[in-house]
């Protein structure tokens, strides 16, 4: 039986230490994945499309930077998650995961990727551009739910454009959100990977901070609030505009060094 995807699941999932690989990663998987997904791929990649041959890709990852796999305590204070019981929260990608189960619960259309051992170099998303699935050649968005702050739609990552400004802009109103804006400062995630194939792949703000630390905090009004505009979101009114055959580079890319 799938669970409700609610605030109190992300809290839930919250407590999860998971390095990649670890016993601890796979028990989380088998609790909250394998119950949507099905099993994964032959690299450890979780799967699940919805609709009929959709043009849009959601991304996440399962692993986290814990040092230690296991179960820690979380503290909601003022509505931000924490916890002091590890070198990090774990909000980096927990909250992306939940997200798209959330998404998927709603039924939004999409071909949804949680990706194995993002923080390792993103080995399960190389692995799967590798394979070249079938559906690939379907997708022209790859959305990446693995960025810290609550403003940034990225257009940049390791100073090269992934994204356009145009696709960034219509992805801001289609959500309604306008605090999120088009942000040339990304560092890495699992949607870089694909840039050479999907036309606009980017990844957004999801609402944690201080990711990789002691301090790390999630904030769980804007996740619950994200969720809710995703699943509303008109996607139909995105713009493909960026040609993946042909790399642009932006040597001031200001920030990159920062973070994902």
């Amino acid at each position: 039986m799938t669970k409700k995807v609610n605030r109190q699941m992300l809290v839930a999932m919250l407590r999860h230490m998971r390095p990649a690989y670890s016993v601890a990663e796979e028990a989380f998987c088998n609790e909250y994945l394998y119950p949507v997904f099905g099993p994964p791929d032959r690299h450890g990649n979780y799967i699940c499309a919805v609709g009929d041959t959709p043009n849009i890709m959601f991304t996440a990852h399962t692993d986290t930077v814990h040092k230690v796999g296991g179960i820690q305590d979380i503290v909601i204070t003022n509505d931000f998650a924490t916890t002091s019981a590890s070198n990090c929260l774990g909000a980096d990608c927990t909250t992306g995961l939940w997200l798209m189960l959330g998404m998927i619960e709603a039924g939004v259309e999409g071909v949804y990727v949680a990706h194995a051992a993002e923080e390792r170099g993103g080995i399960g998303s190389t692995a799967l551009v590798a394979d070249d699935p079938p559906w690939l050649d379907d997708i022209d968005i790859c959305i990446s739910f693995d960025r810290y702050g609550v403003d940034s739609i990225i257009t940049h990552q390791s100073c090269v454009r992934t994204a356009s400004d145009e696709f960034a802009k219509s992805l801001s109103a289609a959500l309604g959100l306008r605090s999120l804006k088009p942000d040339s400062g990304g560092l890495y995630t699992d949607s870089y990977e694909y840039a050479e194939v999907v036309p606009e792949c980017t990844n957004i703000s999801v609402g944690y901070y201080h990711h990789h630390t002691p301090s790390e905090k999630q904030d769980l009004h804007f996740a619950q609030m994200l969720l809710e505009r995703l699943i509303a979101a008109h996607w139909g009114a995105l713009e493909v505009v960026r040609d993946p055959t042909l790399p642009e580079y932006e040597s001031d890319a200001v920030g990159w060094l920062t973070g994902s």
